[in-house]
């Protein structure tokens, strides 16, 4: 575990799950259909329990210019910047057991922010980064 820096708030455009976890592979092929590859857009994924009940999943593109999410007609967010608790994920696909595993082991940690997300980086179609925010 390392903690990083997130120097800028990052736009991002998403699709939410329609369940948590049997929607997620869903709501990444449904952004996919959606928005174009681009080699300099960031890809995400957002999630956290909210309203009292389950996890809430947002598959997510990094927004390149501010009109993009009505073009493609779909939810903005927002990754807060700060500092991150974060831990690198190799061949996630061969293990996603070991994203929930890893999660668990990152807000076990003390700081972090209550209204913070469990955030997934895709690195490559191997490797991801996990992050969870700290408190300011």
């Amino acid at each position: 575990m390392e903690t990083i820096i997130i120097e800028k708030d990052i736009p991002v455009m998403c699709v939410t799950a329609t369940s948590f976890p049997d929607g997620v592979m869903a709501a990444h092929q449904q952004l996919h259909q959606k928005v174009p590859f681009a080699p300099e857009r960031r890809y995400f994924a957002l999630s956290r329990p909210e309203n009292g009940g389950g996890i809430v999943y947002h598959a997510a593109v990094e927004e390149l210019n501010e009109s993009e999410a009505g073009q493609y007609q779909l939810e903005k967010m927002t990754i807060k910047n700060g500092s991150y608790i974060s831990s690198e994920l190799h061949n996630y696909m061969d293990n996603t057991p070991a994203i929930g595993q890893t999660f668990q082991q990152l807000i076990a940690q003390p700081g972090i922010d209550p209204e913070g997300y469990c955030v997934e980086q895709y690195l490559s179609d191997k490797d991801m980064l996990l992050m969870v925010r700290l408190e300011d």
